[in-house]
């Protein structure tokens, strides 16, 4: 198979690519940066020079491609609501190139908009909320109109994702942390975020672009949850700050723009993942990457 990846030079993207051509799948990856190419080609992809910001510029690898794994997205948190606006967009536009065949995509989510019980793992089947409570929904709900053209669409929703240099919103947390010149977590940290290592994450998007089921939503989990209480014990151990636990009202004055996910308890599961692709998480966990935290300079 050659599959057509955005995203490909970022920290899932590109282990998604070399798991692919591990696989024995050719890649096409997309890439803007001059200085990310050389990794890319690296790995054996063939290196597509354009974005996600001009979608008529993808049309020649679109076309060459049996299907699109989207890993791209505008991690700029202070234009957060455009970015997800402007994936709705992008997701349209890919569907919108792979209509008429059966050519699958994968759209990507996150684990945090499957609705669930408070105090329960969300599952994959659960509905996810609206945009109008998230606008990360936004993606799903692109991807749910395009399926409607009769794409061949399926959803992966991501936990934080982790080795011992990235953790997904963990990270910028650690950025936090060492503005603040402490660990916090909020209440009695209780709070639990679900997550998994990259490697068995990029696995899951090749075996879900190798499925290819119409309408498919797959969480790629392998821990439910892991509290913000251990996670900041075990930032503080390895940074040798202080933990502390701070008031749910002093949230937003320690974290900015992270308080909204550090009050939030969103464990979630992959049990129908994991038995509908064959897919078993072997990486290691969060807490022992991060007791392994590669820390760059401040």
């Amino acid at each position: 198979m050659r599959v057509f990846v955005t995203g490909a030079t970022g920290f899932i993207g590109l282990a998604t690519t070399r798991d692919l051509i591990a696989a024995g799948h050719e890649v096409i990856g997309l890439c803007r940066s001059e200085t990310k190419a050389q990794a890319l080609a690296e790995t054996g992809a063939e290196v597509y020079r354009g974005s996600i910001d001009d979608l008529d510029g993808l049309k020649d690898g679109l076309a060459r491609a049996d299907g699109v794994i989207h890993l791209a997205f505008k991690h700029d948190f202070s234009n957060f609501v455009a970015n997800c606006r402007d994936d709705r967009r992008v997701v349209t536009g890919l569907g919108a190139a792979l209509k008429r065949s059966d050519r699958p995509l994968i759209v990507t989510s996150g684990t945090g908009l499957a609705s669930t019980v408070p105090g329960e793992a969300a599952r994959e089947d659960n509905a996810i909320i609206g945009s109008d409570q998230h606008p990360r929904a936004i993606s799903e709900e692109a991807a749910a109109d395009v399926a409607a053209t009769g794409v061949n669409v399926s959803v992966v929703r991501l936990p934080q994702v982790h080795d011992p240099r990235r953790q997904g919103l963990i990270s910028p947390a650690i950025d936090i942390y060492r503005q603040q010149d402490a660990c916090a977590y909020v209440g009695d940290g209780a709070t639990r975020w679900p997550a998994a290592h990259v490697l068995d994450v990029a696995r899951l998007y090749r075996l879900a672009i190798e499925k290819a089921e119409p309408g498919a939503k797959y969480h790629a989990v392998a821990e439910e949850g892991v509290t913000l209480r251990a996670i900041a014990e075990t930032i503080g151990k390895r940074l040798d700050l202080p933990v502390k636990s701070i008031a749910p009202e002093e949230a937003p004055a320690f974290f900015g723009w992270l308080a909204m996910f550090a009050t939030h308890d969103v464990p979630a599961s992959s049990a129908q993942t994991q038995e509908r692709l064959k897919w078993t998480p072997t990486g290691p966990g969060l807490l022992e990457d991060l007791a392994q935290l590669v820390v760059e300079d401040a």
